[in-house]
């Protein structure tokens, strides 16, 4: 049973920083960003797009920031093909992130057929009979292709893989990223706990704090306290 009705009201998700923040991309596939710290050609990560660009349109469209954007899903790549006016700085790769290894790997497509979204993760909503290899790569590697270390944005949805990527995004000391937003998935998995408590601690550890929470508390954006200026709270 699921229970992501419970696990909306927990305060772990909720916001400790009051920033400025703005809404991008539609309900499904929008999260918050803090505008104060954007400039024109920063680099954004966009990891999980499924068939909706519109978080990435909307930054390149208001910044002008160059989107970076990763998912093996076969009907995210159709779809994607099948778009037209594909927004100036956005580029596309065909391969996803994992938290193990670079190369070949099981990816679960979801049990109902009208859905888009797969995963490395088996999950309520995966079929362990049905699934495909893709190619993936750690979030090294990932970052080698990108034009600075340093990100803006970092945007993860992943389907229940992000729990464990996320613990891998500090391997290398060099890379900086401003602003985490991510979709936690706990409403996936039969744990008394939500899981997404563990990464919320690693992420307070490592000097985020969450700024944005969707209606459903599932999208969640968390920015760096080295970003953060005097006075930019709220009163």
């Amino acid at each position: 049973m699921l229970r992501a009705n419970k696990w909306r009201i927990e305060t772990h998700l909720q916001p400790t920083e009051r920033l400025h923040k703005e809404w991008h991309g539609t309900i499904y596939g929008g999260f918050y960003v803090h505008p104060a710290i954007l400039k024109q050609n920063d680099c954004v990560v966009s990891i999980g797009i499924g068939k909706d660009i519109s978080f990435d349109r909307s930054l390149i469209n208001k910044y002008k920031v160059q989107v970076f954007a990763f998912d093996p899903t076969p009907k995210s790549i159709e779809w994607l093909e099948n778009q037209k006016n594909i927004p100036i700085g956005f580029k596309y790769y065909n391969f996803g992130i994992s938290a193990d290894c670079d190369g070949m790997m099981t990816f679960f497509l979801p049990k109902d057929a009208k859905a888009v979204s797969a995963s490395l993760q088996l999950s309520s909503v995966m079929s362990e009979s049905n699934s495909i290899q893709v190619e993936m790569r750690t979030f090294k590697s990932l970052v080698s292709i990108l034009p600075t270390k340093k990100i803006s944005i970092l945007k993860m949805d992943i389907e229940g893989a992000e729990y464990d990527v996320l613990e891998t995004i500090f391997e290398d000391p060099e890379v900086q990223i401003d602003q985490i937003l991510v979709e936690f998935h706990d409403r996936m998995f039969d744990a008394e706990i939500p899981m997404s408590i563990k990464s919320v601690e690693f992420l307070k550890e490592k000097g985020y704090a969450i700024f944005g929470a969707s209606i459903s508390s599932e999208e969640i954006s968390f920015i760096h306290h080295s970003v953060l200026k005097p006075n930019v709270q709220l009163p």
